[in-house]
């Protein structure tokens, strides 16, 4: 216990998924938290958004850790409302030594059928959120002088490429190619900067009919037990997706002392989907 203990987090896409998991993960390990979430659905988005009672579960949990949280609704488009956040996060805790870019959505389409507005949802939340998320963020850590780690959500997407993911992919890679340029130029701060790239999280992201559909080549109506066994095929390992905990865990590790010269890093949490040759599982 206590890996993070005396650190405050700022995550951002914090209301279910990835980012509450991070908020608890770093919570048990004796961080504060400060939780944004643009907590609306997005039109261009197959799935559900994030709601206000969402957020507030997040805060539960993270309370019920005995830490302190402050949440707020932000929209990582929005760097005045990030800024906002941020600023109320610092009069509750007066620094910030952890930034978690996470909020990202996903959609699909062939490249040349994608919309004008769903390129641009993508690219100006995967993408852009993340750099407005450091621009806001990023500038309290440096003034303070005490160093801190910023670790930028991207996927295996932002090294690899997929089909019907265009503009998700191209924004993952923006991500990837954000992270290096933040390393270097933020280094002799002491600030470190790393990105983390899973492979299918069973989030709301993924865990819905159309992304099920998706991966099982169109498949209209498909069901979580198909995709489970059709996304298999995704990955070395035999499974289907990972858990949310394990993109949390490399978080920990990254946002911890431990890693406190590891920087410029892509930490890769896939279950073997990026090696180009995998084997038949056995039946």
């Amino acid at each position: 216990m206590g890996r993070v203990q005396g650190k405050v987090a700022f995550i951002t896409g914090a209301a279910r998924g990835q980012g509450r998991s991070h908020a608890v993960r770093l919570a048990q390990e004796g961080a504060d938290i400060i939780a944004v979430d643009v907590c609306r659905d997005i039109d261009t988005v197959p799935y559900d958004g994030a709601t206000e009672a969402d957020l507030e579960q997040t805060v539960k949990e993270v309370e019920a850790l005995d830490r302190r949280i402050v949440a707020r609704q932000a929209d990582v488009r929005d760097l005045a409302s990030l800024q906002s956040a941020v600023d109320e996060g610092l009069a509750q805790f007066e620094h910030i030594d952890i930034v978690c870019a996470n909020a990202g959505i996903g959609s699909f389409a062939p490249a040349l059928e994608l919309t004008e507005e769903t390129w641009q949802d993508v690219v100006d939340i995967n993408l852009t959120g993340v750099w407005k998320t450091v621009k806001a963020t990023a500038p309290s850590m440096v003034e303070r002088g005490q160093g801190g780690s910023i670790i930028l959500t991207s996927s295996i997407a932002g090294l690899i490429a997929f089909p019907h993911l265009a503009h998700y992919t191209a924004a993952k890679h923006g991500v990837t190619g954000l992270m290096r340029a933040l390393a270097v130029e933020l280094a002799p701060h002491h600030i470190r900067v790393n990105s983390v790239h899973p492979t299918t999280v069973d989030t709301p992201m993924v865990a819905n009919e159309a992304i099920w559909g998706l991966f099982l080549g169109g498949v209209q109506g498909a069901t979580r037990e198909q995709a489970a066994e059709g996304m298999k095929a995704l990955n070395a390992m035999p499974v289907p997706w990972v858990e949310s905990v394990d993109i949390s865990n490399a978080v920990l590790y990254l946002a911890s002392d431990e890693s406190r010269y590891v920087t410029g890093s892509t930490t890769v949490i896939d279950a073997g989907a990026m090696q180009p040759f995998k084997l038949p599982h056995p039946a």
